[in-house]
């Protein structure tokens, strides 16, 4: 995991998917924070801290990362409200958080962890409070990059749905989003796929800076359809992104 975060850090400003996907959770946090007066937002598996800057343009940004390697990236960035724990036990007290994000984590851990992960999540946001969380989905897109950070599943929405329900969160939106480059990612991963049949050798991570044109046109397409979700969920693509609250006490 250090490797690979390694490997995305000099990426995630420009890269498409990270474009892409701060402009998909930009109405979610919007909405999850609406109507309330500058909101703590703790991300679960912050990572290099990348996204803690979009969480900050809706409130004040906390996060915690398992590993060391991530943590040292967000504070060399100059975060400071940051800390090195695990998703199924997090250093904070009961209620301390109106809003929680998980950001492709839960597709890593195991089921008892994931679980927890999300209990954790609960205890963590005050009652009235939100979760956003986004996971890949889509069996068939396993490949390379799957293999190489430990994937343990894939969701669909009616499996998510039904992880959060579980814990006591009430589902408020739920959608596919990365529709507009699913054919392609497709293609590459069922290639990627068959090239490994019969081979034992370690895979790698198949995460790269594409091309600057070739960036700029996935991140073309990524705005445009990140425009069309503000109005719509979509049926089909890569991840799921999900809104959620914790009920209000009585």
């Amino acid at each position: 995991m250090d490797e690979l975060l390694r490997a995305t850090h000099e990426a995630e400003r420009e890269h498409f998917w990270y474009r892409g996907f701060r402009l998909f959770v930009e109405p979610f946090l919007a909405q999850a924070t609406k109507g309330m007066s500058h909101p703590r937002i703790l991300d679960c598996g912050c990572g290099t801290g990348a996204n803690l800057p979009a969480l900050e343009k809706h409130g004040v940004a906390f996060g915690f990362d398992l590993t060391w390697t991530g943590v040292t990236y967000a504070a060399a960035a100059g975060h400071r409200r940051i800390a090195c724990a695990t998703a199924a036990r997090a250093p904070f007290p009961d209620d301390s958080f109106d809003v929680a994000t998980s950001f492709d984590v839960l597709y890593c851990l195991e089921d008892a962890v994931e679980r927890a992960a999300i209990a954790e999540m609960y205890r963590l946001v005050r009652p009235g409070g939100a979760i956003v969380v986004n996971v890949p989905t889509m069996d068939v897109l396993a490949a390379n990059h799957s293999f190489f950070v430990g994937e343990r599943r894939r969701y669909s929405r009616a499996r998510l749905r039904s992880a959060l329900k579980l814990a006591g969160f009430r589902i408020v939106r739920i959608t596919h989003t990365n529709a507009s480059i699913f054919l392609p990612m497709l293609a590459v991963r069922l290639w990627q796929r068959a090239r490994r049949v019969g081979k034992t050798t370690p895979v790698k991570s198949d995460f790269t800076m594409p091309p600057a044109p070739l960036n700029g046109l996935l991140s073309l397409l990524l705005a445009a359809e990140a425009s069309v979700l503000r109005l719509m969920d979509l049926p089909i693509g890569s991840s799921i992104l999900c809104l959620a609250r914790k009920p209000a006490a009585e």
